[in-house]
């Protein structure tokens, strides 16, 4: 009998799969190691410093001042990212990152303290243990709203709940960053990530995500009028809805 472990399909979606840092029994030194690298594996495949430079700076050049919301922020590194690319370039920009896990929040909030300490002239980002749809009900407002790696954690029904959140929360802008569900990125993470991924859930959730992901075609038919799928960095997908001053959503660019 052959033992060969059966090739995963990626015609379509494995909703089944969980990844093991949403357990909240997962193992707390491993999902901290797994928060502490995650700025770097970001910085490597996840685009933002392209959507920085092309998107969200020149907004923030003509609007003056922005308040972003970074939903399911996790450890906090795009929050901490978006402040220092802010500072950096001479805009300025709130960051408030948003999470209902208590354990993300709480690492997120001790780590960004000390990146702080050598930055005094940063206003540092804020963290709250909310969803957006808590954030709704309170009648809170953004300019901006994004997300990292978010929507393939959600199911049909929580991701358009999801999408109709930030088209409440968002007066400007909204980008869902997520990957695309792809063979050849999976075996790719499979062995890229290795010299990252001892200790933590970076290779095992990574691949699982992977499989998880929406397709563009999936994405564009769940998120529906207004909303544009638009090409990421490898193996990632932005959905983007923009609004005009008035509140009204703008023309797909």
């Amino acid at each position: 009998m052959s033992t060969r472990r059966a090739r995963p399909d990626f015609s379509r979606r494995d909703a089944a799969l969980a990844e093991l840092m949403d357990d909240p029994a997962c193992d707390l030194a491993a999902l901290h190691r797994t928060y502490a690298r995650f700025g770097l594996v970001n910085r490597l495949v996840a685009g933002w410093a392209r959507t920085w430079r092309r998107t969200l700076l020149p907004l923030a050049a003509r609007e003056g001042r922005l308040s972003v919301l970074d939903v399911g922020c996790g450890g906090g590194d795009l929050a901490r990212a978006l402040t220092a690319w802010a500072a950096r370039d001479g805009v300025s920009l709130r960051v408030t990152g948003a999470d209902p896990d208590e354990r993300a929040q709480d690492w997120a909030a001790r780590r960004t303290a000390r990146w702080a300490a050598g930055r005094p002239r940063l206003v540092p980002p804020s963290f709250r243990a909310v969803t957006s749809a808590q954030l709704v009900e309170a009648g809170e407002r953004f300019d901006v709203v994004v997300s990292n790696h978010l929507l393939h954690h959600l199911d049909p029904p929580a991701l358009r709940a999801l999408l109709a959140d930030s088209e409440r929360l968002a007066r400007r802008l909204v980008v869902h960053n997520d990957l695309v569900r792809s063979a050849a990125a999976h075996r790719l993470w499979s062995v890229g990530v290795l010299p990252l991924a001892p200790g933590s859930f970076l290779r095992t959730d990574g691949m699982r995500s992977l499989r998880r992901a929406y397709s563009p075609a999936e994405l564009a038919g769940l998120a529906g009028p207004g909303w544009t799928v638009t090409p990421g960095s490898y193996a990632h997908q932005q959905l983007v809805r923009t609004r005009s001053p008035a509140g009204h959503a703008d023309p797909a660019p």
